[in-house]
């Protein structure tokens, strides 16, 4: 055994990855290298980031494998092959090296590498929101772990398992197991692919259920495990977006911006959801700065990617001035997101805002009556302080100031032990608003400025002043409509533009027609003809 290869084997046990390259490299020039050492050797070029060397390293590796007689390990390398090959979007061929791998599996009987189909299998179920199958899943999981030894398992199942509780609704216990399956990922007992596994999912659950201090924690040790491993390329870069989310949330929007700017280049070459995810990230540090164009154009990079980019998207409507399409947008990806509870959690926060922009207080309402809803069955601090902030403000909307203070103290309060500064500093100008009208004008006063000098920091825009209330009288909505009869549109079509009933169209009509003193058959045309001429001299 030459010294190269001892060297090769040393740095890739303690996760050199570029010294490990290297080293397989020269000692391959001296030797024939065993299956094992192949599949090491492929391994490097992938966490280098280097898809183009992996993929025929790890097909040489499977051959070998194969040829030793190694079909369990052989079918293990094919499937992560076939997980290669769909970083870069090339699903047909992906799919083959997988259908291989399980095949092989098949014809073994029972042995710990077929845990992982099992795993694979309830990861499926828990996405389609089969949540008994995968429960029974993540028990067989863990239990063939258990059976084998084999604690990479034992971390998968208790990790389905937590995955499976928490969107049961039985979010401290579902959240406790993830913390164990997390503890055993970054011990470095566990393969490192799956380590990553483990924390994509944490991640993935904790802003599923606003859980924002468990995912900066973790987020803070796992880079640190990453950082010790030098090259890590692909998985560096999904830990940086993490990294990024938590840091736009506490404020630090220059580092989010900058973490996540070294994802879109590092990951390039990759066909991942996390570079969909790093664009949505660049549109809403945009948005939020007021960088509206900018925003556009980040989130249709997202979109591009396979990352719907709601409800970011609807929020920039909204801040274009475009309300009716804002509404249509948001209310879409509501219905889109059909009865999936935490995927309508991350919606109905923008759903409040727009609908209130739109004079919708009925449906915002209803929103925020879901809210509530999920926050008692979802209960941790980040889904309260959403709950409470959008209760407050269609409180606020709906001239009950005593409860709008009562909530919007709350959520400010929520919002502060959290560190969300953007989020205190919107509920500190809407609790303003509602001290004001109370008529306690000296701390109206203090919250104003305090959420005006936060968004100062932060580099965010002044929210726009409410408009003043019209002459004729009209409300924001009966202004919408009007516009749009005198854009030539039907009924039907205002209500499909709008996404409201047809009834719901007749009532705003009408309500305008008696503001304006307008009857008869005559009505509907002198509207137009009185807004057309009031924007004309707005």
């Amino acid at each position: 055994m030459g010294g190269h290869l001892d060297a090769a084997r040393g740095a890739y046990a303690r996760r050199d990855w570029l010294v490990a390259r290297d080293e397989f490299g020269r000692a391959r020039a001296e030797e024939e290298l065993s299956g094992d050492d192949l599949y090491a050797f492929a391994n490097t070029y992938w966490w280098l980031g280097q898809l183009e060397q992996a993929l025929p390293a790890l097909a040489e590796a499977h051959r070998a494998l194969l040829a030793e007689g190694r079909r369990r390990t052989a079918a293990m390398v094919a499937l992560d092959t076939g997980y290669t090959y769909g970083l870069r979007g090339e699903e047909a061929q992906g799919s083959g090296w997988i259908s291989r791998g399980v095949r092989l599996l098949e014809r073994e009987g029972d042995c710990a590498e077929r845990g992982y189909l099992l795993y694979c299998d309830g990861e499926g179920a828990c996405t389609a929101h089969d949540l008994e199958r995968a429960l029974a899943l993540a028990g067989e999981v863990l239990e063939t772990g258990r059976r084998f030894g084999d604690r990479c398992l034992v971390a998968l199942g208790v990790l389905l398992e937590g995955r499976v509780r928490v969107k049961r609704g039985e979010v401290e216990a579902g959240l406790a197991l993830l913390d164990e399956a997390m503890v055993a990922a970054v011990s470095d007992d566990l393969d490192p692919g799956w380590a990553g596994n483990i924390y994509c999912n944490l991640m993935l659950t904790c802003w599923e259920v606003a859980d924002w201090h468990r995912a900066g924690e973790w987020t803070a040790v796992t880079a640190r495990w990453c950082e010790a491993m030098p090259g890590a390329g692909p998985f560096m870069g999904i830990c940086r977006v993490h990294r990024a989310q938590v840091l736009q949330m506490r404020g630090d929007w220059a580092g989010a911006e900058s973490e996540v700017r070294r994802v879109c280049d590092e990951l390039t070459g990759f066909h991942v959801s996390m570079l969909g995810e790093a664009h949505y990230q660049l549109g809403e540090l945009a948005r939020r700065r007021g960088d509206l164009a900018g925003a556009e154009t980040a989130y249709a990079d997202a979109h591009r990617r396979g990352r719907d980019p709601q409800p970011g998207l609807a929020l920039l409507r909204l801040a274009q001035g475009r309300p009716a399409s804002a509404a249509a947008m948001v209310t879409r990806a509501l219905t889109g997101a059909g009865a999936d509870s935490l995927a309508r959690a991350r919606l109905l926060p923008a759903a409040v805002e727009i609908l209130l922009a739109v004079g919708d207080l009925g449906r915002a309402r209803h929103a925020v009556d879901e809210l509530g809803e999920l926050a008692a069955r979802y209960p941790t601090a980040g889904l309260r302080a959403v709950a409470a902030t959008a209760g407050g403000a269609v409180a606020l909307d709906a001239g009950d100031t005593a409860t709008a203070c009562a909530l919007l103290r709350e959520a400010v309060e929520a919002w502060q032990r959290i560190g969300a500064r953007c989020e205190t500093a919107h509920g500190r100008l809407l609790l303003a608003r509602a001290l004001a009208g109370l008529g306690d004008v000296d701390s109206a006063a203090i919250e104003r400025e305090a959420g005006l000098r936060e968004l100062r920091f932060l580099g965010a825009p002044r929210p726009r002043e409410a408009p003043k209330g019209r002459s004729d009288g009209l409300s924001a909505r009966e202004v919408e409509v009007l516009r749009l009869v005198a854009d030539g549109r039907s009924n039907e079509e205002i209500a499909e533009t709008l996404v409201l009933s047809v009834r719901t169209v007749e009532r705003h009509l009408a309500t305008a027609y008696q503001k304006l003193g307008l009857h008869g058959r005559s009505a509907r045309a002198a509207a137009a003809c009185h807004i057309l001429g009031t924007d004309a001299v707005a």
